[in-house]
């Protein structure tokens, strides 16, 4: 036995430096595995690889970009069932302040949409008024169009389910741009990605302490990739675990532990509650959803309402003899062409308000008030469901990085002490 021992010292002082290497080795291991295995997570954006029929064959695409319409649903679900809702979007906005707003873009859209609708279905009488008439009728439009935009904003406020679907807003957008989607994961969570990756150094130093040792005693190849596969799948299980739990402060060997992303939840939400502001729920978006949405015909058969109720004030009386000159099948063509134009001329005309709207919405600050109101399990609940369905993948693609770390380990070792 003793001599097995100074067996075992003279090699280790003989070949010290590879000995020494094998746990710095495994801590590099650890660091670049997580490395290599969070950018995989994120990147590449679109497949790159083989195909075949179309299809892919071989290859990567980022879990996280390949996944969107999935992990957009769920991180969405979270938002729209915990932070803020369609009503919360549009209930601070002022139909008046609206209509005051865009007033000096709507005139000229509505004299342009006038003097369209009069030139295409009654050329002759518009042709025929004097200069002065033909005046007097777009001013008259003009000063109720402010009116009936508040008056549609309105209904929209009252009924906004009906006209606005906020998951299809944000899943629409998140799909479309997979890069703004990676950011809500890397922004909100950019320390705890950085905590994988530095512990991946502790915890894989640590075990190739274990593995410098088990390798000095029996000298068989096979260690060094199981140690690596090892190294790769437990560093990154165990950094997972750290990141998230424990939710409450808790002890262990006498060091209090809280899982990093609840501990850090003021700078979290910050960051969350900014992204989404300033990128996704914002009034373009918004104002696109609505009018371009797949609830967009509700919007137009409210502008058609206010359409037919300002040609039936402004007609009164003689809207019969109206209808008698033009035909009931022609009359309905121009309130639909009416309402169609105002429809089309709105994304543009609305532009005007955003700089109001995105300080009555306060998106921002709706967010930061209402995420600060959770309680921390439902914090911890707000992004990671998205993608904890694949951690399992982020741990695998570390576990086999590693081991084929472990096996480009024991090819040099041998090499170097053959």
């Amino acid at each position: 036995m003793g001599e097995y021992l100074l067996g075992l010292v003279d090699d280790f002082v003989e070949h010290w430096p590879i000995y020494i290497s094998i746990p710095i080795v495994a801590a590099l291991i650890g660091w670049a595995t997580k490395l290599v295995a969070i950018r995989m997570m994120f990147e590449p954006l679109e497949f790159r690889g083989i195909r075949w029929r179309g299809k892919p064959l071989f290859g990567w695409q980022g879990i996280v970009p390949r996944r969107a319409a999935r992990m957009a649903g769920i991180a969405v679900d979270t938002m729209t069932e915990q932070l803020i809702s369609p009503r919360d979007i549009v209930e601070r906005l002022d139909p008046d302040r609206i209509g005051k707003e865009i007033e000096a873009p709507l005139r000229e859209a509505v004299g342009e949409i006038v003097v369209d609708v009069a030139e295409r279905y009654q050329p002759g009488l518009w042709e025929a008024l004097p200069v002065r008439a033909r005046k007097l009728v777009i001013r008259r439009v003009q000063n109720e169009a402010p009116k009936m935009v508040a008056a549609v904003t309105e209904q929209i406020k009252a009924d906004v389910d009906s006209v606005f679907d906020l998951k299809d807003m944000v899943v629409t957008n998140l799909v479309k741009d997979k890069e703004l989607l990676n950011r809500i994961f890397l922004e909100a969570g950019e320390k705890e990605f950085r905590f994988i990756s530095r512990s991946g150094v502790l915890f894989g130093f640590a075990i190739g302490i274990l593995q410098m040792i088990v390798w000095l005693v029996l000298r068989i190849p096979i260690v060094m990739p199981i140690f690596g596969l090892f190294i790769g799948w437990f560093t990154d299980w165990i950094a997972l675990k750290m990141i998230f739990r424990p939710v409450k402060p808790k002890k262990y060997f006498g060091v209090t532990w809280q899982g990093l992303f609840v501990k850090r939840r003021d700078e979290v939400t910050d960051a969350y509650a900014a992204l989404i502001a300033d990128e996704i729920i914002t009034p373009p978006n918004v104002i696109d959803a609505v009018l371009r949405g797949p609830m967009s015909d509700r919007v137009l058969s409210m502008i058609q309402q206010q359409v037919d109720q300002e040609l039936a004030r402004h007609t009164g009386v003689a809207k019969p003899l109206v209808l008698l000159a033009m035909g009931g099948s022609q009359y309905r063509e121009l309130k639909d062409a009416i309402a169609g134009s105002v429809m089309s001329r709105l994304p543009e005309t609305l532009r005007y308000v955003e700089t109001y709207a995105a300080d009555a919405m306060d998106i921002r600050g709706t967010l930061i008030t209402k995420m600060r109101e959770l309680d921390d399990e439902e914090f911890e609940g707000l992004l990671r469901p998205a993608f904890q369905q694949d951690e399992w993948i982020l741990i695998m693609t570390g576990a086999l990085l590693g081991g084929l770390c472990g096996e480009l380990q024991v090819q040099l070792v041998l090499f170097l002490t053959s």
